[in-house]
């Protein structure tokens, strides 16, 4: 099995990586190189969505690659944000808490909840909570 990558350009803030296969020794570059023409089109303060539904392995190199990610996007203020990883990957991530739990998200409903009430707390919209 070999690893694809589909960009998909949601908004001009917010791209989606759908990533297919493996990720790991042999592929890592693939996606690393890839990654050189999607991040710097996202602006300051932008999400990377990493869809994980079809990826079937990730090894250390992939997990390298995922935290690169995370690290150049955190200095430019903006988010990355897995999306529907299958239990095998996640094990993975719990594992060596490669990444925040409130970053991982089980389906796009999740994910756009959470994209909402995020952008509710920043234009203070945020409905009050009933307790």
């Amino acid at each position: 099995m070999t690893f694809s990558l589909n960009v998909e350009n949601e908004s001009p803030s917010r791209t989606t990586l759908h990533l297919h296969g493996r990720l790991d020794a042999q592929t890592f570059n693939e996606f690393d190189l890839a990654m050189l023409d999607v991040l710097p089109g996202l602006p300051e303060g932008g999400t990377v969505v990493l869809d994980l539904s079809a990826l079937a392995y990730i090894s250390s190199a992939g997990l390298r690659s995922i935290a690169k990610i995370r690290r150049t996007m955190r200095a430019r203020n903006g988010h990355t944000l897995l999306l529907n990883p299958q239990p095998q990957v996640r094990k993975v991530f719990d594992i060596v808490k490669a990444v925040p739990l409130n970053e991982v998200f089980a389906n796009a409903q999740e994910l756009d909840e959470y994209l909402d009430h995020m952008q509710r707390q920043i234009t203070g919209d945020e409905p009050a909570s009933h307790s």
